[in-house]
């Protein structure tokens, strides 16, 4: 299994043999480029022509964040899977609004599952969220009378709403009280905590895409405008409660996390460097950990699964059989 490697410390990355080499003040760390499926750079790295001639020939792509952990961009190689005839499939579906509304309801639907999944989960433990699964049930049973996607939108932002509310009872933390959600910039801890996760899952989707035939460019829920990628976003409303938001739970629950891993700053709240590595290191093994296929009937890797997903897209794309989205089991 191919590893992500993230990159917090300033320095230098550099091709040295069959190496990835990450020069940094206190070391030199050498990577096996065998081993390294994407990259995400947090801090002040510099690279040159060769190092990026090297990671194109490999197909491994590099994101990029800011100061404050949040994604800027991609460095994203020649597609080696791209197939015309499937960028085709995925324009025709965006463009037909039959097609376009059948395969975002796919999305916002799993979310929606999901979302209930985990409500439910917590209702048997003992937190009262029965009101909250009812209005989330009032809301999945209008998603078949929708008639476009701004109609869709907003079921899964009311759905959001009312899944956000039940925070406060999942995490019984006054320290990371939810008021409402706020992203650019994040006003509290768990703004932040949300904001960065999904955050870094977009770019784990984005990733994967670059191992399949589809085009990240072109999505079905998300608008399919200027910005670079779309698909990838579409993707992650499936997976940002089975692996975001139960790395969140884990962490402010476990209170692995606490107040010296934020800082505030230009009118925000953020994770600083050493809560970024704490939160990429129960992400990762989130990613690692498995959950069970139905069709293939055996336990599969949560990154595993989100390929698994967008293999669906292909077929669902080429008719050959409908999109389910991936099922939370917990």
């Amino acid at each position: 299994m191919k590893k992500s490697i993230y990159v917090f410390t300033s320095g230098e990355l550099k091709r040295e043999g069959n190496t990835l080499c990450l020069i940094s003040e206190e070391k030199k760390r050498f990577i096996p480029i065998t081993n390294v499926g994407e990259i995400h750079i947090f801090g002040e790295a510099t690279l040159n022509k060769r190092f990026l001639e090297f990671i194109s020939s490999e197909g491994i792509p590099i994101h990029y964040y800011n100061y404050y952990g949040f994604y800027t961009g991609s460095f994203y190689p020649r597609e080696f899977y791209n197939s015309g005839y499937l960028v085709l499939k995925q324009a025709e579906h965006y463009l037909d609004l039959r097609r376009r509304l059948s395969i975002a309801s796919k999305f916002v639907r799993g979310a929606l599952d999901n979302i209930q999944t985990v409500l439910q989960y917590y209702h048997r433990r003992g937190k009262d969220l029965k009101t909250q699964i009812m209005t989330l049930e009032d809301l999945k049973s209008k998603l078949g009378n929708v008639r476009n996607i701004e109609e869709l939108m907003a079921i899964e932002g009311n759905a959001k709403k009312e899944y956000y509310s039940a925070f406060n009872s999942i995490l019984d933390s006054e320290e990371y009280r939810f008021e409402q959600r706020t992203k650019r910039p994040p006003k509290t801890m768990i703004d932040s905590l949300l904001s960065f996760g999904n955050s870094v899952l977009y770019t784990t989707c984005l990733s994967e895409i670059y191992r399949t035939h589809l085009d990240p460019r072109i999505g079905f829920l998300h608008e399919t405008n200027f910005r670079r990628f779309s698909l990838n976003l579409d993707v992650a409303e499936v997976f940002k409660q089975p692996i975001v938001d139960r790395v969140i739970f884990t962490l402010v629950n476990k209170k692995i996390l606490n107040e010296s891993h934020f800082i505030e700053e230009l009118g925000g709240v953020f994770l600083n460097e050493k809560g970024r590595k704490i939160f990429i290191e129960e992400y990762e093994k989130k990613l690692s950990s498995t959950s069970m296929d139905k069709s293939l009937k055996r336990n599969v890797s949560y990154r595993g699964l989100i390929r698994m997903d967008l293999y669906k897209i292909e077929k669902h794309l080429i008719e050959e059989k409908e999109y389910e989205p991936f099922a939370l089991r917990w």
